[in-house]
């Protein structure tokens, strides 16, 4: 019954990590048949990049501003959505609607939103005259607005799967504690924010750990948006990796870039766990 199950494991994630490795202390680049142990020179290299220090600082600002953006967000979302109201099925397939469709498409649609000739926001932007024809801001060409833009899209993106999260972990919160909390006196935020909010803090929790994981390894958003430009100042882990092991042909800078991703996702796995194991103790 395992064997399925071990054989996915090491095809698809054992080897290429295995893979990785070898490549990471070696010289091994596309179409260089000869492969030599380099040692740590890899890493070396790579810490010395600025492209590399960018792309480190770019992983965490991604990750934890659009975490903020979606607790945020997701949260007004599901205290919304858990009444009853017309067209609540509706509302709830919308809101979804982001996480169900393909990212890629997703990605593709917000750059023709944000594109710096046929932008949709940049003609309402001159359409109320804030802006003369041809002047508007262009939005993945500028690195504070692109960077604003990605961002943007990883929330977006991750909205709908909060928003799940938490809308679950409210209707399993028995009524009659806001209902008691509502004779007692107690007003709309008080109520939220002293007697559900602590109570939804493990819900939180593991919508933040999921969000991180997806944000810090996704490469798609900023590869379709910026592909890490302008100038380097998008490019993350993943994309940084892909450009210069795969485009760059350098697969021993690739391999050890993707490395670098090993100890923050340990962090994290391990997090997760904790939060799990506690879920199942409460």
């Amino acid at each position: 019954m395992l064997a399925p199950a071990v054989l996915y494991i090491l095809l698809l994630v054992a080897g290429p990590f295995l893979l990785a490795i070898f490549y990471a202390f070696s010289d091994a680049r596309i179409g260089n048949t000869e492969l030599h142990f380099v040692g740590l020179e890899n890493f070396r290299s790579i810490l010395q990049s600025p492209s590399f220090r960018i792309a480190v600082r770019n992983s965490f600002v991604f990750t934890i501003g659009s975490q903020i953006v979606v607790i945020i967000v997701s949260s007004i979302l599901a205290i919304v959505l858990e009444k009853p109201f017309r067209g609540r099925g509706v509302i709830r397939f919308l809101v979804l609607l982001p996480w169900v469709a393909p990212i890629a498409l997703g990605a593709i649609g917000w750059k023709w939103i944000l594109d710096s000739i046929y932008s949709v926001i940049s003609w309402v932007l001159v359409a109320l005259h804030l802006y003369k024809p041809f002047s508007a801001p262009m939005w993945l060409g500028e690195p504070h607005l692109a960077i604003a833009s990605v961002l943007l899209v990883h929330s977006w993106r991750l909205i709908p799967f909060s928003t799940v999260i938490l809308l679950a972990g409210r209707t399993a919160i028995p009524k009659d504690i806001p209902e008691a909390a509502a004779v007692d006196g107690a007003g709309f935020w008080r109520t939220e924010f002293l007697i559900l909010l602590p109570m939804m803090m493990p819900i939180i929790r593991v919508a933040v750990l999921f969000g991180t994981i997806f944000t810090f390894t996704d490469m798609t958003v900023v590869y379709i948006l910026t592909a890490g430009g302008p100038f380097d100042s998008t490019q993350v882990l993943p994309s940084l990796a892909f450009t210069v092991g795969i485009q760059g042909s350098d697969l021993a800078a690739g391999a050890a870039i993707s490395l670098s991703l090993v100890p923050l996702l340990v962090i994290v796995a391990y997090l997760m766990l904790r939060v799990a194991h506690r879920a199942e103790v409460t």
